[in-house]
């Protein structure tokens, strides 16, 4: 199947934005309508998994293997230079213990010691915690009948968000899983169900549900409304239905610059925050003014994104996944 070019771009601009979110926070701005980036970024995976286990057979086990060799190595460095800085004394603010260092290599939600937080030793990581929690439940769902799948997919995702309105669970497991968030990964679930039977929208519809999707994420930053996944989470499912409609109504063409930045969206993703936080220390040392410090800072952060992708994350996967392994990647997983 060919690469879905829409999905890509989608995933460049969404961590691109995680980025210039960072790169502005560290610099004592605010652009925190940037971590809608990772709205995004749930949506296109349930889209992509959902893609995935419909155009081929897909084991529970093979499932969970295959996400485990994607996901798992490149953020095991990355955290494993994190905590080596902690230990160096980089990172003065940073408190390690046993605890928040298993549960944050083994994807497991725990409260960090330096605030409080439910965040891993490498804060971004906070997310693959509900990637996981998404890929479990898919693998559960796979060793179901095809006709029962998607159905079942539904009540294990609602059961969970019915406890979080009724308990409101304090427990850092059960107050993560059990967030409005995690209905995300089901709506990309949904709008990929709809793309396989070609229940897209026309070009006029498509266009209008990406720009709604930018408008409403412009008024959000505009206004200074609270960022809340119950906003965000609409808007990124609009936005997604939306570039795939136009995608299946032939309006989408190849981009290389940013097809490119899309495959190494991950690795951006994970390893910019160093880049960052230096440029921050440095930049802020010999007087580099507010925005151009920001702009250097996103520029430094995607690069070392960029040269972890290169150097670290495809060397990996060609090492633990073996050569001339034919995958569907439908916009790469």
């Amino acid at each position: 199947m060919k690469t879905l070019y829409g999905i890509q771009y989608l995933r460049a601009f969404a961590a691109l934005a995680v980025v210039v979110f960072h790169a502005a926070e560290r610099a004592g701005s605010h652009f925190a309508i940037g971590a809608a980036g990772v709205d995004v970024f749930f949506v296109i995976s349930g889209f992509i998994m959902w893609v995935i286990a419909e155009r081929r057979a897909v084991s529970p086990q093979s499932f969970i293997i295959d996400r485990i060799i994607r996901i798992a190595p490149s953020y095991w460095l990355v955290t494993a230079i994190m905590i080596a800085g902690a230990v160096a004394g980089l990172f003065p603010n940073m408190k390690l213990t046993a605890e928040h260092i298993i549960g944050s290599l083994f994807f497991i939600p725990v409260r960090s010691p330096s605030n409080g937080e439910i965040w891993p030793v490498l804060v971004q990581g906070w997310t693959l915690n509900f990637e996981m929690f998404f890929y479990s439940l898919f693998a559960i769902s796979l060793a179901l009948p095809r006709r029962w799948r998607l159905g079942a997919l539904a009540v294990m995702f609602f059961s969970f968000f019915a406890i979080g309105l009724i308990l409101q669970p304090q427990n850092a497991i059960l107050a993560t899983y059990t967030r409005p968030i995690i209905l995300e990964f089901l709506g990309g679930v949904l709008i990929a169900q709809l793309w396989l039977r070609r229940y897209i929208a026309g070009t006029g519809l498509a266009l209008a549900c990406v720009c709604l999707s930018a408008a409403g994420f412009a008024a959000i930053y505009i206004t200074g409304a609270d960022f809340d996944e119950r906003l965000c989470g609409p808007l990124a499912l609009a936005l997604v239905f939306g570039m795939v409609s136009l995608e299946g109504g032939g309006s989408i063409g190849r981009v290389p610059v940013l097809e490119y930045l899309g495959n190494a969206s991950y690795s951006i993703y994970l390893w910019h925050t160093l880049a960052i936080s230096v440029i921050v220390k440095v930049g802020g040392k010999i007087g580099l003014g507010h925005f151009p410090l920001i702009l250097v800072a996103v520029i430094g952060g995607t690069l070392l994104g960029i040269a972890a992708y290169e150097c670290i994350e495809k060397p990996l996967r060609r090492v633990l996944s073996g050569h001339g392994r034919r995958r569907l990647t439908p916009g790469r997983a």
